[in-house]
């Protein structure tokens, strides 16, 4: 026998709803982990007293008991797990599994029992249902009436409101009242919170993010009262989850958050996080209201009775001391300005996103904590507003997308070197460069593709941090969010007059000044759009095309179709055919497809026959003439004006702006200027020409 059991798909009923989660039996242990929030349970098998396996609704449960009064059930096993649960309790817990049995009677009246947390009423000896007390949330009593109220579940459909029993008076004892014995076993369980007594301690005027504001936080053994001007908040720490300690991103501040489940309510709203905003400067001295051996009994050195420092390290501390939780702080992962955060945007409102050892959290509107295993992917995609960030996407296995926003690009290296490990699968959607994922079972990462986009980002990040920001460099990230890629195309487009201009140049700085130009100039030009085809006119007197076996069927259908539905428009008449049409056996449909194969061969032998006797051909030599003559005309205005545009260049006679093919001429211009003035001597037309071609085409002609 192995030494541990585990079952997936295990419930747990928690106020209402069923919440799945991992069950491990294991000899020292045992451990329930709800996937929902990732709350832990663990029961130590010395505490373990009763295990009883029952018939419930999602199939069979276990229902353990503790020797500290606890109690936990479990639902969703298989009727062929008893067999195996039972001998593995036997052998490691010393322990029988016992069957038990539910009533199924359907009677409302019976026996009452209070057995440690759980208000059990029973009939004939079964238990017919069962109440967890922690659920209550009031009992009041009346005339032989006692009346529970329940703490309700936001996550529930239905919620069961409250219950009331009839307690029937007991005669000859009339010392004691069964109203009020009943309301006080119920209370002492009950999760109601009353503020009896003294508080442990008050920290005073405390800001407040979510829920905004300033409160006055009472700190009482059992709950944590929340005292503002406007509302007051009681949270009891079994709802407490988690507590995080976050430093601000400008070293000054400290983030103390509680996240909370159930969360606590303001109408409509719900707050899933308590996030408390400190000033690192801010010291306190703490004095608890308790004598310093209560101090020592209760909280075993964790907590003394005179504290003093930080006022944020006092708040966590006795937060820790009274929730029994570790508190969470930022791992490894440093920014690229060295802070342990991300400044982001998410839901348009900035704030900050914390990598941690097991997940990442997001404060402060609203707050988001996502733990690792509830991750599906995470994608980094190119940012929709600029160029000079990123997004950084986050997609659950639920389904649900959180993207944060505005990141700035020098914090991308960073950012993926702690994605990858933690070994999170990396789904590439911002751009086609490849992305490397550490785990093989995912498809999306590509081990083998060099990441470009990461390199360009790591080397950007270099040169900002050794601090040289020159102008022409700041010009170059500005204009384009991939620098370097225009000037590889203007090198390809003028690859050929570039060495020549090298060569001939003999002042280099103006040299460099003109390929300046030149390239800005490269910039401006667009590729011309590609002509829309023109639509062939319609021959009139061609034959016409064959139509398909369902128009046919439709042609000799439609006046049927007509008759049985009187006043059917056109498009419902062509809804109600394809209809039909669907549902026409295979023979038919064999048959008017003959039909169609018919009009077809009909069809082309009239088209042959009606291109033997000469039909379209007129169409055709019309178009071809029209073409013709509009390339003619395009011709003779390029000429005139490319001419006009040479005369212009000599009356202004400015040499201020020369030509990236004047430069490379500028050896051989005296053979030019010969060249240029033999012609001048020739006749109109050739004069015409040459003002017409472009000027290496007259050096080639000169020379």
């Amino acid at each position: 026998m192995s030494d541990t059991l585990e079952f997936n798909e295990i419930y747990q009923e928690v106020k209402g709803t069923w919440n799945d989660g991992r069950l491990r039996f294991s000899k020292q242990t045992v451990v329930y982990k709800n996937n929902k929030t990732g709350k832990v349970d663990t029961i130590p098998i010395p505490d373990l007293t009763q295990a009883q396996w029952r018939r419930v609704c999602l199939g069979h449960g276990i229902k353990l008991s503790t020797s500290t009064g606890h109690i936990y059930k479990y639902d969703g096993f298989k009727d062929t797990d008893l067999e195996k649960i039972s001998e593995y309790f036997k052998a490691n817990y010393k322990l029988e599994l016992a069957e038990k049995d539910m009533c199924v009677k359907g009677w409302n009246w019976g026996t009452a029992k209070f057995g440690g947390p759980l208000l059990s009423f029973e009939v004939s000896d079964s238990a017919a249902f069962e109440i967890p007390l922690s659920s209550v949330s009031q009992c009041a009593t009346g005339k032989n009436e006692v009346t529970l109220e329940f703490h309700q579940n936001d996550d529930t459909e239905v919620s069961l409101m409250e219950v009331r029993f009839y307690v029937p008076p007991t005669p000859g004892d009339e010392g004691s009242d069964p109203v009020e014995a009943f309301a006080q076993n119920v209370l002492s369980k009950a999760d109601v919170i009353q503020a009896t007594g003294d508080a442990v301690c008050i920290f005073r005027e405390l800001q407040c993010l979510t829920p905004r504001g300033r409160y006055d936080i009472r700190i009482y053994p059992t709950f944590l009262h929340l005292h503002g001007k406007t509302f007051d908040y009681k949270i009891p720490y079994t709802t407490v989850l988690r507590l995080f300690l976050l430093p601000h991103k400008d070293q000054r501040q400290m983030f103390f958050v509680i996240s909370l489940d159930p969360p606590i309510k303001q109408g409509q709203t719900r707050y899933h996080f308590l996030i408390l905003l400190f000033s690192k400067e801010e010291d306190i001295s703490l004095t608890l209201n308790m004598n310093e051996e209560e101090v020592e009994r209760r909280f075993e050195g964790k907590l003394n009775k005179n504290m003093s420092g930080s006022l944020y390290e006092m708040v966590s501390r006795v937060m820790k001391a009274l929730v029994n939780r570790k508190i969470t702080v930022p791992g490894n992962f440093q920014g690229h300005s060295g802070a342990q955060c991300i400044t982001c945007s998410y839901k348009a409102s900035s704030g900050l996103l914390y990598p941690l050892e097991r997940g990442f959290i997001y404060v402060h509107k609203p707050p988001v904590h996502l733990r690792f295993e509830e991750i599906a992917c995470v994608n980094f995609a190119r940012g929709t507003t600029t160029t000079r960030s990123f997004d950084f996407e986050i997609e659950t296995k639920q389904g649900n997308q959180y993207t944060f926003s505005s990141i700035e690009r020098e914090e991308y290296g960073k950012l993926f070197d702690f994605v990858n490990a933690k070994k999170l699968s990396i789904k590439n959607r911002g751009f086609k460069e490849g992305m490397k994922g550490n785990d093989n079972m995912y498809s999306d990462s590509d081990e083998d593709q060099h990441d470009a986009y990461l390199e360009r980002m790591k080397q950007e990040g270099k040169i900002r941090e050794e601090g040289n920001d020159s102008d022409d460099s700041e010009g170059e990230s500005d204009e384009s969010f991939n620098p370097g890629e225009e000037d590889d195309e203007i090198a390809e487009e003028y690859d050929s007059k570039a060495s020549a201009s090298e060569s001939s140049a003999d002042d280099g700085d103006s040299d460099g000044d003109r390929k300046k130009k030149t390239a800005k100039k490269a910039k401006l030009v667009k590729e011309r759009k590609p002509r829309k085809k023109e639509k062939k006119a319609k021959d009139s007197s061609a034959p016409k095309r064959p139509m398909s076996a369902y128009m046919l069927w439709l042609n000799s259908s439609r006046d049927r179709i007509k008759s049985e539905n009187p006043g059917i428009s056109v498009t419902e008449i062509s809804k109600k055919a394809g209809e039909m049409w669907k549902q026409i056996s295979k023979e038919k449909k064999e048959e008017w497809e003959g039909k169609s194969e018919e009009a077809k061969k009909d069809y082309e032998r009239a088209m042959r026959e009606y291109k033997e006797s000469g039909g379209g051909s007129s169409g055709t030599s019309k178009k071809e003439k029209k073409k013709k003559g509009g390339k003619n005309e395009e011709k003779r205005k390029r000429k005139s004006g490319g001419g006009r545009e040479k005369e212009k260049e000599r009356a202004t006679g400015n040499d201020s702006f020369k030509s990236r093919e004047f430069i490379s001429s500028e050896e051989s211009s005296s053979e030019s200027e010969k060249g240029k003035g033999r012609k001048r001597k020739g006749s109109d037309d050739e004069e015409e020409d040459v003002a017409s071609t472009p000027p290496s085409s007259e050096e080639s002609g000169s020379d």
